[in-house]
């Protein structure tokens, strides 16, 4: 029982160090790699044929894209 009230002691040191950081210079955890981005890959699914779903997806984001660029104040 010891061992797991260490380790959670441990955990929550981390935790209040991590939020520390982030009141301090307001910049979120970041992964180091960049993602699929860094690769150019645009998009999870790199298939030549997508389904219907992800079909469905891509023009429900892109009608988003075309209302937030319409809408924009600035």
């Amino acid at each position: 029982m010891s061992t797991f009230i260490a380790a959670f002691a441990v955990l929550m040191v981390f935790f209040l160090l991590m939020s520390i950081g982030y009141i301090i210079k307001r910049k979120a955890v970041a992964g180091s790699c960049g993602g699929l981005g860094a690769l150019g890959i645009d998009k999870a699914c790199d298939c030549d044929d997508p389904c219907d779903k992800r079909k469905a997806k891509m023009a429900a984001e892109e009608a988003r894209k075309e209302k937030l660029s319409k809408d924009r104040i600035i």
